[in-house]
Parts: structure tokens; sequence; C-alpha cells
């Protein structure tokens, strides 16, 4: 005897297929071409106001992935800085309203993008709207949530499209790159990965005059969705390509310093420019799919480099930048490298599937961050030869610029209970509220106790420099 349905049954019969269906109506939102690319309006570090902050100094801060554990030990960092009083010129400051760049990747997007849009606010703010929320589990919950299946079954919107929504709603609350272009303060590059090819992806107008698109209406939490996106777990973030249409001065730039002919590009810069040249192919490469910055470079240092390397290929754009005022660069890293103990190695029984998947997103950015932080020491001691140099055969020429890298990692901590405490923090984006609270504790000391930062203050504040050393921490 045949049973009909029961009203289950009969509303999943229907529901099912009206969610399929409709997941082949719902798109992302493509990104706008722009008309004519222009230097002088954007998202542009050269361009960016930063009210009481030297010219004469060049303040870099680094902030790396790690989840909510690099989140909270970046803005650590931060409120140590605003609590740093800085004599100069005649006026009182603080040593964070110096910061002219933030570089971030990952979970230390969360904090760099929203001090660039909140400021001082951000240390009132973050821990209840962000740091303190299982920001994780409510993702969790909106994956499985049948209502919102439609979007996640459409091809162009994913699981990060979803955390981008999410983030907006709890922390970045509609905030355009439009908004941020208006916020005085630190420039703020948040980077990804262009999983195509394994280039870092940088979220400022330079960038996407590659792509000849107009940056401003793009959310900040896409951003920041993008630079977290963990390849395997989280969907990549799509950008179209428009390139060709807007006479980007930048994309010729690229153009010519890929030519062959072209010899005054060092071999690394050249890596660089045949990375961003790719973009200028719109038939080949008509989209840009972005995943966790981490995958390129999970410190965040790697924007920096290329800065420099662009500089030294470029002389002409130091006057833009205003760099032949300056005398000293500091740039700090904010290393939130962990290494749990999983025990795996004790154990014959090896590691099971979503195990392996964390392990192999992040187990090889960690090992990479090592040699990033290596490289940004040895172009640093290039760097100062290279002036050296300069100043023997030139002595009329402006004074040395001074460097000060600086590594803030729990590899400094001398308490083996502490550091191991701090190694074995997962990365995720939910942690104990107490473990945040350690995180933004640890990260300013720190910064106070690497000798590099002491030197920085002493040479701010007009003291002899005691030693040129610099910091030689581990991941």
């Amino acid at each position: 005897m045949n049973r009909r349905p029961s009203w289950i049954y009969r509303i999943l019969l229907f529901t099912f297929p009206a969610l399929f269906l409709a997941g082949g109506c719902v798109r992302r939102i493509p990104n706008p071409p722009l008309a004519a690319a222009d230097l002088e309006r954007g998202y542009y570090f050269h361009s960016h106001t930063r009210p009481n902050n030297s010219p004469d100094t060049v303040f870099i801060l680094c902030f790396s992935g790690g989840g909510t554990r690099a989140a909270a030990l970046s803005l650590g960092v931060l409120d140590q800085l605003r609590q740093i009083p800085l004599e100069r010129n005649g006026r009182t400051n603080r040593l964070l309203d110096e910061v002219d760049a933030i570089s971030s990747v990952s979970g230390g997007s969360v904090t760099a993008a929203a001090y660039a849009l909140y400021g001082d606010q951000t240390f009132d703010l973050l821990d209840a709207a962000f740091l303190k929320r299982n920001v994780q589990q409510l993702l969790f919950f909106r994956v499985i949530n049948p209502f919102r299946w439609p979007k996640l079954m459409s091809r162009t919107f994913g699981r990060s499209d979803l955390a981008a929504d999410l983030y907006d709603e709890l922390l970045f609350r509609g905030r355009t790159f439009g908004d941020l272009s208006k916020k005085p303060g630190a420039f703020v590059a948040m980077n990804a990965t262009d999983i195509s090819t394994g280039a870092r992806f940088s979220f400022t107008q330079y960038q996407f005059d590659l792509l000849c698109t107009d940056l401003t209406p793009l959310r900040v939490s896409q951003a920041v969705a993008a630079s977290s996106a963990v390849p395997g777990l989280l969907s990549p973030i799509t950008i179209d390509n428009h390139a060709g249409t807007c006479g980007s001065a930048l994309a010729e730039a690229v153009r010519i310093a890929t030519q062959p002919e072209t010899k005054s590009v060092g071999s690394r810069a050249r890596f660089h420019f045949l990375e961003m040249a790719t973009y200028l192919d719109r038939t080949n490469h008509p989209y840009v799919h972005l995943v966790d910055g981490g995958v390129s470079d999970n410190l965040g240092i790697r924007g920096v480099l290329d800065g420099i390397y662009a500089i030294e290929s470029n002389p002409e754009s130091r006057p833009r930048a205003n760099l032949d005022l300056v005398q000293r660069v500091a740039i700090v890293v904010v290393n939130a490298y962990s290494k749990p103990d999983t025990g795996w190695a004790k154990r014959e029984e090896g590691p099971g599937s979503l195990e392996l998947a964390i392990a192999g997103a992040t187990v090889p950015m960690d090992r990479y961050s090592y040699e990033t932080v290596e490289l940004l020491k040895e172009q640093v001691e290039q760097w100062r030869a290279r002036q050296h140099e300069e100043l023997g055969k030139s002595p009329t020429q402006r004074p040395e610029v001074r460097f000060y890298p600086v590594i803030v990692s729990f590899a400094d901590l001398t308490n083996v209970t502490e550091r191991s405490y701090f190694l074995n923090q997962p990365t995720s984006f939910y942690l104990p509220d107490d473990a945040v609270d350690k995180l933004k504790q640890v990260g300013g000391r720190l910064l106070l106790q690497s000798p590099t930062f002491k030197d920085f203050l002493r040479d701010l504040n007009g003291e002899p420099v005691h030693s040129a050393a610099t910091d030689t921490n581990r991941p």
C-alpha cells in the first residue's frame, strides 16, 4: 500500500528544487570598469592624507596572518604605539600618528581595516564586534542555513562572499574603499593571493589601475574576506579584469619595465613587474580569483619589498612619495607565527583529513615566513651598502637613511611556559576572551623589549643610537 508523503517531505520535495533553481539566479556583483586612471584621485599611498606625520620618517607596520591570534596581537602593538608620546617640532604627538602605512594579511587585515576606518575608536570597538565573538561559528551556521543555499549554489558566489557579508554586519557596516580614502591617517594595503598565478594582490588603486577598475565602490569587508580566504576551507573572491580601457600610466610603466631592452630593472623587480604584467592581458586573464594572502606572503612584508624594488628601478618616483626628505625608515613586522604541539610525531596514526587540510594551509605559510623575514633583513643591508657606496662617491649628497627592521614574535619570549602558550594558540576566528586579552598585552610588551625598536625611539628623540644591529628573531 502506497502512503502519501508526510507534510515535511512535501516541503522538502518543493523546497530543494526551488532552492536549486534560485541558486542559478544569484550572482556576485561585478566590479565596474574605470573610465580613466588618474593618479591624483583614488586610494593611493602617495596622495593619502596623513596629518601630524613627519616627512623625515617612514614608519610601516606589517600585520601577519593567523586568524584572531594575529588580529589581537596586532591590536596590542597599535595600542602600545598609542601610549608612546613623541615630542617633535614643538608639538606633542603619539608614535601611532607617525605610522605611514600598514601592510596586512588574513587575520591581520581585520585589525588593519578596522583601524583605518575607525581610528582610536577601534580600541573600544574591536573586542566586542569581532575579537571576542565566535566568528567561525557564526560563519558555519550561515553555511548550513538552507535559506542561504541559493547563494552558495551559485557558480559565482561562494563561502567567502558569505564571510564578507558577515564581516560587514559585525564590523565594517557597509564601508567601502571610497569611505576609506576619505579617512586621514595610515594608508592600509590589505593583501590577498591571485590563485591563478600565486602572485600577491594588494587592495590599492595601484593594483586596480592595472585592471582598469575602480576600487572605491568595493566593500572593505570583501578585501578582508579575500585576504583571509584559506584555500579549501573558503572559496575565492572574484574580481573582473577590464585592463586596457582606462589609459593607465602604471600599466604603461609596467610594459616598459618588462621589455628586454630595459636594463635598469633588477632581477627581483623584473619578476614583480612580470607578475603585474599578467593583468594587462585581459583576453587570457579576464578574472582574478583571490584567496588568503598568506599563500604568497603570510607576513605582509612582500608589499614593502616590492615597493623598495620598484623605487630602485624607477628613481623618478622618489619625489612623488617625498622620499628625498626621509632620514629614517622603521618597519615593524607583527609576526603571529604559531607552532602548536599536535603530537602527530608521537603516534603511529596519522592526522585526519580536516587536520591535514588545516596543516596544509598553514604550515607552508609559516615555514615561508622565516625566509621572508631574512629577505627583509638582507634587503635592508643591501640598501645600507649602496648608500655607503653612493655617499663615498658624492660627499655632498644628503645624509644616509637609517633603517630599523623590528620583528615582534613569540619566539622572543624568554619564559618557556608563556612562549608555549602563545605558540599553541590555534589559527581560527575564535579564541577565548582571556587569550585575546593576553595576546594584546604581549604584543605591546614584545614591541617595547625589541632593541631595534628602542634604537628607533632614541633616533626620533634626537638621542645617540647605541646599536645598528637589527632584531634577529626567529619567526
